[in-house]
């Protein structure tokens, strides 16, 4: 493991900085933050769906366009009860190999449905979420994949979402 390389706890020091001059408006500003939501009810009653950047999708439904310049600004609705052999990546933006082993590592579809089973959660939504993290129009993404997603969310009548970068 790489020390930190300052009393900040940051690997690369200028990292974001970096980001931003490269990728310009990429970055969420302090501006930009709102505040989490707190649970109105326990977690233990709570209809939980899980939104990830991971490029999981079934099989069979339409690859990501992974080679797009700009990004594919769709997302695939993933059934909650799915099992993980109905599953692939459609994703090269990130290495996959351990994904490839146990999809649980990237989208961790099993341990959800074991929660929900458990009754650590109250349940989970008919579909979870996925698209692919790719993306170099932030106001695009906004605009259309981020909004479309939230929609299906509350349609899907989600209560608490659980958001996992890939």
């Amino acid at each position: 493991m790489t020390a930190p390389s300052d009393e900040n706890k940051q690997l690369r020091p200028g990292l974001w900085e970096t980001i931003n001059e490269r990728y310009p408006g990429s970055m969420i500003t302090k501006e930009d933050f709102i505040p989490l939501a707190r649970l109105r009810k326990p977690l233990s009653q709570t209809r939980l769906t899980f939104v990830s950047s991971a490029g999981v999708q079934p099989k069979g439904t339409m690859p990501f366009d992974v080679v797009h310049p700009v990004g594919d600004y769709s997302f695939r609705r993933v059934p909650s009860t799915a099992k993980i052999r109905e599953l692939e990546i459609h994703q090269i933006k990130y290495p996959t190999s351990g994904a490839l082993k146990d999809l649980n590592v990237i989208f961790p579809i099993e341990r959800l449905q074991e929660l929900a089973s458990e009754g650590v959660i109250g349940g989970l939504t008919p579909n979870l979420f996925s698209f692919i993290g790719y993306q170099m129009d932030p106001p695009t993404f906004e605009r259309t994949l981020a909004e479309d997603i939230a929609d299906a969310v509350v349609a899907d009548g989600a209560e608490a979402a659980l958001l996992c970068p890939a």
